[in-house]
This record gives structure tokens, C-alpha cells and sequence, in this order.
């Protein structure tokens, strides 16, 4: 497949490439399986639980864990009109936690079509570690 970055066709073998690679190809992330029972609470309540989280490192950001939307109870959560861009991993879109009250902001994010380097956290989502209550086992 081609694509054009700078003005130059790039030959890839990727269907949907991310730019930034394209633009800063220094940048490095990895994604890899957390070997570690991962458990979220948001106000005392469990919103997440998994042995089947991926942890995302990114040169110059904060390693992140990626939960399976399968191991997300979303009746807890209700999606909300936040949009960002990230030109590595994609779109994202974002949830708060749902139920009586004002609501409040958002605590979880997904990149629910990313780009090819990033398909390994398709379907999964990821919490604000200030937000939430994150317990490793």
C-alpha cells in the first residue's frame, strides 16, 4: 500500500499506518500482556476486573493498562461527547462513571478503531490512575 507523507509516496504494508510514526519514527511504543490480576473501583464500586489487561509503553508518557471491554461493567458507565486525536494510536473516545448525581468527568478512554500499530487495544479501555482505584494481584 502507498501513502503520501510529505509530498513523497511511503511504500508500507499497513492498511491504516500511523502518521506520527511516519512523521517522528523515533517515537517507539510497545504493547504487551500485564501477567497481573488487574482490579477498578471508581467511588467503592468495581468497574473493571481482569487477567487479561495489556500494558502500553510509550517513549516519553506513563506506562498505561489497557482492560478488555469484555472485563469493563459498563451499566457503570455511560459514554460522553470527549473526543482527542493521538496521531499514534488514533481517535479516542471517552466514558464517566453513570448514576444519580451531577455527573462527573471523564475516567476511562478507547481507541475503538486505532491505527495498525495500535490494534492491540482495540476493544479495550483505559482508566485515569488519579480517577480510579487501580489494585494490582
Amino acid at each position: 500500500m502507498r501513502s503520501l507523507h510529505n509530498g513523497v509516496n511511503v511504500m508500507t504494508d499497513k492498511e491504516n499506518p500511523a502518521p506520527g510514526f511516519l512523521r517522528n519514527p523515533k517515537k517507539r511504543m510497545t504493547i504487551a500482556p500485564q501477567k497481573k490480576t488487574i482490579s477498578v473501583k471508581a467511588d467503592g464500586l468495581e468497574i473493571a476486573k481482569t487477567e487479561a489487561a495489556k500494558i502500553l509503553r510509550e517513549s516519553g508518557c506513563p506506562d498505561v493498562l489497557y482492560i478488555p471491554f469484555a472485563d469493563i461493567n459498563f451499566a457503570r458507565l455511560e459514554q460522553t461527547r470527549t473526543r482527542t486525536h493521538c496521531p499514534y494510536k488514533g481517535d479516542a473516545t471517552y466514558w464517566r462513571l453513570s448514576g444519580a448525581g451531577e455527573p462527573g468527568g471523564d475516567i476511562m478512554w478507547a481507541y475503538q478503531d486505532p491505527y495498525d500499530e495500535a490494534l492491540e487495544i482495540k476493544e479495550h479501555g483505559a482508566f485515569y490512575a488519579e480517577l480510579v482505584d487501580i489494585e494490582e494481584s
